[in-house]
């Protein structure tokens, strides 16, 4: 990876790219940083130092956002309504015929769902955006804080309206630099933001472990979740490229004088097919029945039900809770992104088929089982791997947000093995001899 990224600052128009991406990040970074009008900054900065690293129902949010969400600032929001827009696009895109439609149109259907994810973006923006003014007035951002109350000392609907307009108009800059980088820069522009709004928060996450430490100066503890996070980041590593390869031959087909076909290929299926969305999901779902409870009124039943069982990390039903729900929305979201069917078709348009099976029906039944059986390996996987800062909680006394947590490492590797590979991929381009010398 480093001999990779090397030659690509050897290479004159690639470090032009990689120069635009970092001063990309620079912006996003400062911006990260930058408190919105209305909100009274010592007190959110007192908030945030009683919190100790303890950020509740927010913590998923605060993470995508690079910890800009508990500053309050123009990035609150940060890269989350645009990703929460484009998982609600590609369900809907099974669901209404015209984006289905859209889809197959190939790049100017590609443009047009870009669009709608954009304008979902910012109404997504608004709503949440109009929810954290709301709590954060509320002083229910940081519950237990002394100061809570005074964050936002003025509670006039002026005042309000700003704050919310600031956040979305934060958060349509933040998509816009995500697709600077993808048009001008090394690619994967929303991806990269998101790797480093969670790389951000990483170094202060590991020093409050050290800091919170007892054995030798809190070195001890400091070195095990070091040593934890490089074997969840090999294990990572070798589950994310992990695939299931079926063999596709293409049968020869003479048209006119010319020979097509006769080739041998593969349709690969990745172990963890769904990557990290259902655990994004279950852990959004679990945060709704939470979110709920806190805002409403009285002491009934059921809202101390959930206080006890479903706002605790560590508590029995609320990890099993968990795991059932990644395992479930992994099956899912594999059902709705890969049609074996649709597959089935286009192998049998094209004269393909899959050698000892028939084509069409007996295809996409093969196609499923085979789908079904690597899935169950790698939805394990992916609740394992998300109850790693559970087993920290109970195990060492560490927080909830754990810095090697299952989501962060998840997204932290597979958008660097993506980025890795697009940089070589550039690199073979340009660097092809050719027949010639």
């Amino acid at each position: 990876m480093l001999t990779a990224f090397a030659r690509a600052f050897r290479t004159p128009d690639l470090r032009k790219k990689l120069l635009f991406t970092l001063g990309i990040i620079v912006v996003y970074r400062v911006g990260t940083h930058v408190p919105i009008p209305g909100v009274n900054y010592k007190a959110v900065q007192t908030c945030v130092n009683e919190a100790s690293g303890n950020q509740g129902l927010f913590g998923l949010v605060n993470m995508f956002s690079g910890g800009a969400l508990l500053q309050i600032t123009i990035f609150a929001l940060g890269i989350m309504p645009y990703i929460t827009a484009s998982i609600i696009l590609q369900l809907l895109t099974v669901v209404i015929p015209r984006l289905e439609a859209l889809k197959k149109e190939g790049q100017a259907g590609t443009a047009k769902i870009t669009q709608y994810t954009r304008y979902l973006t910012v109404a997504l923006a608004i709503l949440q955006g109009t929810g954290l003014v709301a709590t954060a007035r509320s002083g229910a951002l940081f519950s237990g804080c002394t100061v809570a109350s005074s964050i936002v000392p003025d509670q006039a609907i002026f005042t309000t309206i700003t704050m919310v307009i600031c956040m979305t108009a934060g958060t349509a800059v933040v998509m816009w630099l995500g697709e600077l980088i993808t048009d001008r820069g090394i690619g994967n522009g929303m991806s990269i933001l998101m790797f480093i709004s969670i790389a951000a928060t990483f170094p202060s996450a590991l020093w409050a472990i050290k800091k919170s430490g007892t054995l030798a100066d809190g070195w001890i503890e400091f070195g095990t979740v070091i040593a934890v996070g490089l074997i969840m980041v090999a294990l990572v590593v070798f589950v994310e490229q992990a695939q299931r390869r079926i063999p596709v031959q293409y049968a020869k087909r003479m048209i006119g004088r010319r020979s097509y076909g006769g080739t041998s290929t593969y349709i690969p299926l990745k172990v963890n097919q769904a990557g990290v969305i259902p655990v994004i999901f279950a852990s959004s779902l679990l945060y709704i029945p939470a979110l709920v409870a806190q805002f409403a009124g009285g002491n009934s039943g059921w809202k101390q039900w959930i206080s006890t069982n479903l706002t605790k990390g560590d508590h029995p039903i609320y990890i099993t809770l968990y795991f059932l729900l990644i395992v479930f929305f992994a099956f899912f979201y594999v059902a709705i992104s890969f049609n074996p069917e649709e597959v089935a078709d286009n192998m049998k348009k094209y004269g393909g088929f899959i050698p000892g099976i028939r084509a069409g029906r007996p295809t996409a039944e093969y196609l499923s089982y085979v789908l079904n059986r690597i899935t169950w390996p790698g939805s394990l996987y992916l609740g394992l791997i998300a109850l790693v800062p559970t087993m920290a909680l109970v195990g060492f006394g560490a927080s909830q947000n754990f810095p090697f947590g299952g989501t962060s490492i998840l997204i932290i590797v597979g958008v660097g093995l993506e980025t890795v590979k697009q940089i070589e991929s550039q690199l073979q381009q340009r660097n092809y001899e050719g027949f010639l010398r």
